[in-house]
């Protein structure tokens, strides 16, 4: 994404048939990924019920999914056709621009040196007794 989305809900559409989708994993913040890391634990696993039309929508765990940047979605199995076919899938959550981190270089004192902090002293004094 462009930003940060907290996602609310997913909706597949498919074929009325058994290429329809019966699983969906969701894996956030990811980049890169490939199908040699579909093997990790997913965020979110759904079973999913053939929807041609796009009226089922999934709820995803908005405590997880409040903060993505980057969303994976892996299809491990249909409804038992050799192909998998998927027509639409739909997001549903809110927008915010991302907040990026500028370099931010600073410089620390272990201990304070002295000459680094001389004080003009108003009125002068002596320190002697007579």
């Amino acid at each position: 994404f462009t930003g940060n989305v907290k996602l609310k809900g997913v909706i597949v559409m498919g074929e009325d048939d058994s290429t329809h989708p019966a699983e969906m994993r969701l894996f956030r913040n990811i980049p890169h990924m490939s199908f040699d890391d579909v093997g990790r634990e997913p965020d979110q696993t759904f079973s999913l019920n053939r929807d041609p039309t796009g009226e089922l929508e999934y709820p995803t765990k908005i405590a997880r999914f409040s903060n993505v940047y980057h969303l994976s979605i892996h299809f491990p199995k249909n409804f038992g056709a050799e192909t998998t076919k998927i027509f639409y899938i739909g997001l549903k959550g809110e927008w915010t621009e991302a907040h990026r981190h500028e370099v931010t270089i600073c410089n620390y004192e272990a201990s304070a040196n002295p000459a680094d902090h001389k004080l003009e002293q108003i009125t002068p004094q002596s320190h002697f007794i007579s």
